[in-house]
C-alpha cells in the first residue's frame, strides 16, 4: 500500500487544514476506487465562532455578518492528529484492500462558494461509506467517505 502524506512547505493558517483519501482495490463491482475521507458532523459552536479571515476568499459583495460559504470545507478536514489516527486505523483494519492512502494540506484561502461533501446528495453511482455503522470503527469522531463509482474501471470488461 502506498501511504503519502504531504506536509506543508509553510505553516497553516488553522489547524482543521489536512484532506485525506484512500483508493480501495476492489469496491462495488469497480477498481481502484478512490473514497474522498471527511467529518460528517461538528458542533454548531465549532462552526459559528470560528474565524474564517483569510481561510476562505471572500467576495466584495458578501456581507460580514453571514458565516462565509466554503467554510463546511474546512469543517470537514482533518487536524494534523486526527489525520494521524485515521491513516493507522486503516493501515491497520484495511490493510489488504487498500492501494493508496493520501493526504495533502488545503490550499488557503479557499475558493468562496465550494461545495463540502456534506453537501453533496448520494446518486446513482456516488454515494457515502458510513465509518460510525461499522462495529470495528475505534474513532471517537465521525467520519465518512465519498465515492463516485463512474469515475473508475469495472472489474470485469463490459464488451
Amino acid at each position: 500500500m502506498d501511504i503519502s502524506i504531504n506536509t506543508p512547505a509553510s505553516p497553516l493558517p488553522c489547524q482543521r487544514a489536512y484532506s485525506l483519501s484512500m483508493v480501495i482495490r476492489s469496491f462495488k463491482g469497480r477498481r481502484d476506487v478512490e473514497v474522498h475521507l471527511f467529518r460528517s458532523r461538528w458542533n454548531r459552536s465549532e462552526e459559528s465562532e470560528s474565524d474564517y479571515t483569510g481561510l476562505i476568499e471572500q467576495a466584495p459583495s458578501a456581507p460580514k455578518t453571514v458565516l462565509p460559504e466554503g467554510r463546511k470545507v474546512i469543517l470537514e478536514s482533518f487536524t494534523a492528529d486526527e489525520r494521524d489516527l485515521i491513516v493507522n486505523y486503516l493501515k491497520e483494519q484495511y490493510s489488504t484492500r487498500l492501494t493508496a492512502i493520501r493526504s495533502n494540506p488545503l490550499d488557503f484561502p479557499v475558493p468562496a462558494g465550494l461545495a463540502g461533501f456534506t453537501e453533496v446528495q448520494p446518486g446513482k453511482d456516488a454515494g457515502f461509506i458510513e465509518f460510525k455503522k461499522i462495529p470495528s470503527y475505534p474513532l471517537d469522531f465521525p467520519l465518512k467517505g465519498y465515492f463516485d463509482l463512474s469515475r473508475h474501471l469495472p472489474l470485469v470488461n463490459e464488451d
